[in-house]
């Protein structure tokens, strides 16, 4: 039935005259075959349809609410819902009112009739009489076709019987203990072999082992977000940095598969910044990562970047200590100029080689960058000259002549030489 033919007043069905007969026209739409469903979703005819049909024919009144239904049921509201479409579409329930369901006022549940299907009288020759005055719904029997006693009879049976809710197959009954047997134990626990057995060591007991858990895997978002933990932890100028955003910036170096120590060694070719002049600790991290994974692009070249990263810090610690440390030195003074000499040569190609590399890696960012990019970069600083002082602060002045022209760095130095200049 569609929606316009489900309410009393446009059904072409009869009002039941008793839940009985009601209940005997639900079973033949169940085994017909004639009635399908609208909907493609949700849950189709069968068992449940009949357990609310049953608690429908057991009211008085039919004007049952969804809620009442589902705790009877043990279903979701939802799931009364879809059955009750289905029972109005099959033409086996019709409105007599439908429910209101307005917020914040007292909801009323839906007044239904139980109705019997035109096609059932048609189907077992079901004669019917109409009373003077009384509407077409109201139509009693009086008789049916002699070849269809044997089909009422069978549906007066399924009628009779109640349908119950299956128990789940997947649950099972706790087994009786069993007290005085032989017989081997049902539990799924191993029986116990005799004493005389277990006194000449013929059977041993077997032990239950525990399965080992599998170490787990980080996928590539983890380790996006563990190497963040960690340069927040070892990096002294990311301590305020969220590391959501740190896990986003370092996403690249973290897909190529670079470690804490790395990205340390790589950062450290910029110099480590003053205390508080790194506002935004994850914008100078960008920064400086720029065109990284382009210029350590393989694990060698990493593992040498880490080892010239360490030795400078070894370097630092021993020149540091000086000549007159605690294991003396050198006494004789040719030896210790010699000693100087090597060390300043030593000094000299570290501080030259970072500079070859520190230049490289800007280099590979700005070629990095698109004309497009470098066009906004460029109207981005027409508008902040601030943004070309910060570029010279962070990267260096050569690096902002190439990506602002000289023209525009020379007038951000001249403007700030005039702002900053003494009024006298």
């Amino acid at each position: 039935m569609v929606a316009a033919h489900q309410w009393v007043g446009t059904t072409a069905g009869r009002i039941a005259t008793c839940p009985y007969s009601w209940m005997q026209a639900v079973h033949w739409v169940a085994g017909s075959g004639l009635y399908t469903p609208s909907r493609l979703h949700g849950p189709k005819w069968g068992e449940t349809t009949i357990r609310l049909a049953q608690e429908l024919s057991a009211l008085t009144e039919c004007r049952p609410g969804v809620a009442y239904l589902a705790r009877k049921l043990g279903v979701s509201e939802r799931t009364v819902q879809y059955h009750l479409d289905m029972l109005r579409e099959a033409g086996l329930l019709a409105y007599r009112s439908k429910g209101t369901r307005l917020t914040g006022a007292l909801r009323q549940a839906s007044h239904y009739e139980r109705i019997i299907p035109a096609p059932f009288d048609v189907a077992l020759g079901i004669r019917t009489v109409l009373a003077d005055g009384a509407p077409a719904v109201e139509r009693r029997p009086v008789g049916i076709a002699q070849e269809s006693r044997g089909v009422i009879a069978k549906l007066a049976r399924k009628a009779a019987r109640k349908v119950r809710r299956t128990r789940s197959r997947g649950r099972k009954r706790c087994t009786p203990m069993q007290v005085g047997t032989s017989s081997p134990s049902t539990t799924g626990t191993p029986p116990f072999p005799p004493e005389s057995k277990l006194e000449g060591g013929e059977q041993d007991v077997p032990t239950e082992k525990k399965p080992q858990k599998k170490a787990r895997r980080l996928n590539r978002i983890g380790r996006r977000h563990q190497l963040a933990r960690e340069l927040i932890s070892e990096v002294s100028w990311l301590g305020p940095a969220s590391s959501a955003r740190i896990a986003w910036i370092v996403r690249d170096v973290a897909d190529a598969g670079w470690s804490c120590h790395e990205v340390r060694a790589f950062l450290s070719l910029g110099g480590e910044p003053e205390p508080g002049t790194a506002r935004r600790p994850s914008g100078l991290l960008a920064h400086r990562l720029k065109g990284a994974v382009q210029l350590w692009d393989t694990a060698d070249k990493r593992h040498r970047g880490v080892q010239g990263w360490q030795d400078s810090l070894l370097s630092r610690k021993t020149t540091g200590r000086g000549f007159d440390s605690a294991w003396g030195g050198p006494a004789r003074v040719s030896a210790r100029s010699l000693l100087a000499e090597a060390v300043s040569r030593v000094r000299s190609a570290e501080h030259a080689a970072a500079e070859d590399i520190e230049a490289g890696a800007e280099l590979a960012a700005l070629e990095g960058l698109s004309r497009e990019d470098v066009i906004e970069h460029r109207a981005a600083a027409l508008k902040d000259p601030g943004v070309i002082l910060i570029a010279i602060e962070c990267a260096g002045a050569d690096y902002a002549r190439r990506l602002y022209s000289n023209r525009l760095v020379d007038q951000a130095l001249d403007a700030n030489t005039r702002s900053t200049a003494p009024a006298w």
